[in-house]
């Protein structure tokens, strides 16, 4: 049970330029800011709310004592999955907004058309929409038969 009114589970990104971040979430994706904690002698974010969708999302600007940018790492292990009514238009909308494509939009195995970007701090987002309804048994049989003309799944998420 949750007692706050803070979800059980929310993202918390760390970013480099956290002023430009939360403009960019804005832009690409319809993000509202709710509040920041700027630090007065350095002017930077050490902490900013903004929904996603309806969907908390916290960020704060990279500390390397604490927080490190996927950009200080060279990358990330993290995607986050952005579930949007037109995934091609929204494709469209984070490229105008500074995003780098990885993947333009395309109909998947899985029952979901998809495209992926990388925001201009280092974080990556699939953004989707369900087409088709799969069953976890069909799922398997469809990401088996790719493996086999692929060759190995080792390595491929």
């Amino acid at each position: 049970m949750n007692p706050s009114h803070y979800p059980a589970l929310s993202p918390y990104l760390i970013v480099h330029d956290a002023i430009a971040a939360i403009a960019f979430y804005e832009q690409a994706f319809g993000a509202a800011e709710c509040f920041r904690l700027v630090d007065s002698a350095s002017g930077k974010i050490g902490h900013a709310e903004l929904t996603l969708h309806g969907q908390l999302v916290m960020l704060a600007e990279e500390h390397p004592a604490w927080a490190k940018s996927p950009r200080t790492l060279g990358g990330t292990a993290v995607k986050f999955s952005l579930m949007v009514d037109d995934p091609d238009a929204a494709f469209a909308q984070a490229l105008a907004a500074g995003a780098e494509e990885t993947m333009p939009p395309r109909d998947e195995f899985y029952g979901f058309r998809c495209a992926s970007v990388r925001d201009p701090f280092g974080h990556e987002w699939m953004l989707q929409r369900e087409i088709e309804k799969v069953s976890p048994e069909e799922m398997q049989r469809r990401w088996d038969s790719i493996v086999k003309e692929c060759g190995s799944s080792e390595g491929q998420s």
